[in-house]
């Protein structure tokens, strides 16, 4: 499909920097597309209306990733001469190497020295820091679009402390642009259930979620089941190619356990519906659905790349909570290809009319899906 067709005006101003206050009081827009191609049905709430919204018997499945201060800045030392090198860390190759997009990567070459959190040095004086708040790592591999393979001199738990000291918050660059990382971002930029190191960018659906929500939740019958998807920065990267058959996937690694695989299996055996909180859970799920001969959701773990567009046909989930995303993005696609291309289109524009605020720490949605009487709604 021609990239062209995802594409919005979206102003500049629809853009959230901050959440909102309390979380669950972020606005919630309920799409439901139409069965015979007319207008889908819109409605506007908030996101601690949700309990209302979904049956008793319905399962939420949220991405327990927890994001790490992933954003690098350093020094590149080659022989007398230093370059200033960022680098956002993707995806863990081992316990002592990662995946990064580096910027300026042209600066680099395979065996270069990266001498990360000396952001006080200049190109002068390098050789006078401290090892002290320092993590040192050498480029292994170079690819493309900026992206190497670099190996640290720490590993394992003793890495993720140093990430912890010299790393920052990789905010999204539609924030970033406009205001630098703080110490509000810490917490922020987390879901409250996070636990599973190794995401550089939030499951942000999830971001709306809180401990009064969750009791409302269970009070309503709908109960809650973890998987984990380490969400890369390839998420933000984007679609170059004209069309989507030319488009590469960054690979992220995730996890569904065999007890939450088996609470999927028993809500869909008593009739309830599958609801992916963010589009990694659903991402996760049907990456695991489409490996099994019957579509079903086995215990799974490894990497995915699954690039979902219109004509995807969904076998795990019936309703997708999510954020307002990108033109032109692959997630943009994904809603798409879940409730459908005209109905997004109409959906995107009630919600900039409406005043929706979008991204990361935006508004919310509720999708039901195109294809599925399953999914219709219980109100």
């Amino acid at each position: 499909m021609k990239v062209d067709l995802f594409d919005f005006e979206l102003p500049e101003s629809a853009i959230a920097v901050r959440p909102a206050e309390p979380r669950d009081a972020a606005r919630l827009l309920r799409v439901v597309p139409s069965q015979d191609g007319a207008s889908p049905e819109l409605t506007d709430w908030q996101v601690h209306d949700l309990p209302g919204l979904l049956r008793p018997g319905d399962l939420l499945v949220l991405n327990d990733t927890r994001v790490i201060p992933a954003r690098l800045s350093g020094l590149r030392l080659r022989g007398d001469n230093a370059s200033r090198i960022e680098a956002t860390l993707h995806m863990r190759e081992a316990p002592d190497a990662w995946r990064a997009f580096a910027r300026p990567a042209k600066r680099l070459a395979v065996g270069d020295l990266i001498r990360f959190g000396a952001q006080g040095a200049s190109a002068d004086d390098h050789g006078a820091a401290c090892a002290l708040g320092q993590l040192e790592a050498r480029v292994e591999e170079k690819g493309e679009s900026g992206e190497v393979l670099l190996r640290f001199s720490l590993s394992g738990a003793y890495l993720d402390e140093a990430l912890e000291l010299v790393g920052v918050m990789p905010l999204p660059p539609y924030i970033a642009s406009k205001r630098p990382e703080d110490a509000r971002d810490r917490l922020d930029y987390q879901t409250v259930y996070a636990r599973e190191d190794g995401a550089v960018a939030a499951p942000t659906a999830g971001l709306h979620m809180t401990p009064r929500l969750f009791d409302d939740l269970k009070a309503a019958g709908v109960d809650h089941a973890f998987v984990t998807l380490h969400v890369g920065a390839g998420t933000f990267l984007p679609v170059k190619a004209d069309d989507t058959d030319d488009h590469r996937m960054h690979a992220e690694r995730g996890v569904i356990s065999a007890e939450t695989a088996a609470r999927i299996a028993a809500t869909r055996a008593a009739g309830g519906r599958i609801v992916a909180v963010g589009t990694t859970s659903l991402r996760l799920l049907e990456s695991a659905a489409a490996a099994d001969p019957q579509g079903a959701v086995r215990a799974w773990s490894g990497a995915t790349d699954i690039f979902i567009t219109p004509g995807f046909q969904f076998r795990a989930v019936d309703v997708l909570m999510t954020n307002f995303h990108l033109p032109r993005s692959t997630l943009f696609m994904l809603v798409s290809a879940f409730s459908g291309l005209p109905a997004m289109r109409a959906a995107y524009a009630h919600a900039i009319a409406a005043g929706y605020r979008f991204y990361s720490y935006g508004d919310a949605s509720l999708l039901f899906r195109a294809d599925a009487g399953a999914t219709a709604p219980s109100i």
